[in-house]
């Protein structure tokens, strides 16, 4: 009689044991999320805030750039890929070619994906390379954007504080002009910046010009004459393909937008403004 009952008791602690244990793994599993998230937004201290991102975007859109002249969306990365803002240059979010809202974040983490601290390549330096035949190609199809990320959560909070990207991974990579590696005055690499929203050649002018009003362009070196990440024309057409002189080149869109972006390194130079 007494043993049934010590067994009884037995089974019952067991029971309650285990009911604890499995109810400490799901609080646990319901918990890890929400705390990787905070870690992941805590991770963009030191980047510009999303107040910030849309001011020097919208400076450095209202300047000529060579292009048609229309808004923009900007995204800023840290060094995980994490995105830590998203804003646009219109006063809504369909200002803007909508489809280009995904665009400057994969542009941002492309930059910060294949820059260094002692080598700085914008997207635009990657086009030629990615071609096929060149000595990159393929790198275009790799790291994937995700989707469960851009697209999530409603339209309304696109390009605001609160948008569905900010916190979060999205992955892409991206080949043309617009994605700019991120330096401070001490020559951190901390991210990168990806705008979107004109021409190719244009977006890489209002990317340099925004990471200039940021005063985060400390590029330590580069692929293009001038030692930078600054967009390199050079470009040969004939009647078979195009071939890239140094291998890092990028094809022209208008006469204006190449003679802004040669004035460039002296009219926005890189480096830490006092």
């Amino acid at each position: 009689m007494h043993a049934r009952i010590l067994w009884g008791t037995l089974a019952g602690v067991l029971v309650i044991a285990a009911g604890l244990a499995i109810t400490s793994v799901i609080g646990l599993g319901q918990r890890a999320p929400a705390q990787a998230d905070e870690e992941e937004r805590n991770a963009c201290k030191g980047l510009p805030s999303q107040a910030a991102l849309k001011s020097a975007l919208s400076a450095a859109r209202a300047t000529a750039n060579g292009g048609f002249n229309l808004d923009m969306w900007g995204t800023i990365v840290n060094r995980d890929g994490v995105v830590c803002a998203v804003a646009f240059t219109g006063t809504q979010r369909g200002d803007q070619w909508p489809g280009s809202r995904v665009i400057p974040a994969q542009k941002a983490n492309t930059a910060n994906a294949f820059s260094l601290a002692g080598l700085a390549l914008s997207t635009a330096n990657l086009y030629s390379a990615t071609q096929p035949g060149g000595s990159l190609y393929g790198l275009q199809h790799s790291n994937p954007v995700d989707t469960s990320v851009a697209y999530k959560g409603p339209s309304g909070n696109y390009g605001q504080s609160n948008d569905p990207m900010t916190g979060k991974k999205i992955g892409g990579v991206n080949v043309f002009g617009g994605g700019l590696a991120l330096y401070d005055s001490s020559g951190k690499l901390l991210g990168a910046v990806g705008v979107s929203g004109d021409s190719s050649c244009a977006d890489h002018n209002i990317a340099w010009k925004t990471r200039h009003g940021l005063n985060i362009d400390n590029v330590p070196a580069g692929v293009s004459a001038t030692g930078d990440d600054n967009i390199v024309y050079d470009i040969a057409n004939d009647t078979v393909h195009q071939t890239s002189a140094n291998g890092w080149g990028h094809p022209d869109c208008t006469a204006e937008a190449t003679a802004i972006a040669a004035a460039l390194p002296a009219d926005y130079p890189i480096g830490p403004v006092p």
